[in-house]
């Protein structure tokens, strides 16, 4: 995708980022589209790359006991995938778009491989990453307390 495209797609995960790093992200960048339904990847597979939501909404899920757990809805201006920056470079989640979506893609290995030869560049995303990281870990954790909560509701008494 040339500068000037990537510029017309403006994201929030982008902002304030320096001319430079856009244009290395420019470089790289690729627009796809995910219809409603479509599968986008599965826990465990290999990490190969990033999104950025532009239009849309995507489901992630994990499972719990064989039965799907979802865990959020990412929504236009939101970020999917964090799993392509650390090894073994697996998602942890399910994700399938719940309707039509799309995104802006990024190369995980292109990625790295941009982060590791320009270090400002990749601490700058590792910045944006990390607040990622705490986004998602908090959705979790709520889902995880809500799911609690809702089971020890539906319990039966002993002897009831």
């Amino acid at each position: 995708m040339n500068f000037d495209e990537f510029l017309q797609r403006p994201h929030p995960f982008l902002a304030g980022m320096s001319e430079t790093h856009l244009r290395l992200l420019a470089e790289n960048a690729t627009q796809v589209h995910f219809a409603a339904g479509a599968r986008i990847f599965r826990e465990g597979d290999t990490a190969k790359h990033f999104y950025l939501i532009q239009r849309g909404k995507i489901v992630l899920q994990t499972h719990s006991a064989g039965h799907p757990v979802p865990i959020q809805t990412l929504d236009s201006g939101e970020v999917l995938g964090w799993s392509w920056l650390f090894p073994p470079y697996c998602w942890h989640f399910d994700a399938w778009a719940e309707e039509d979506t799309d995104a802006i893609s990024f190369s995980a290995t292109r990625l790295r491989d941009d982060c590791e030869t320009d270090k400002t560049f990749g601490y700058a995303l590792m910045k944006r990453i990390a607040e990622l990281l705490i986004h998602r870990l908090q959705a979790t954790r709520l889902k995880l307390v809500l799911t609690h909560k809702v089971e020890h509701r539906t319990a039966l008494p002993i002897g009831g």
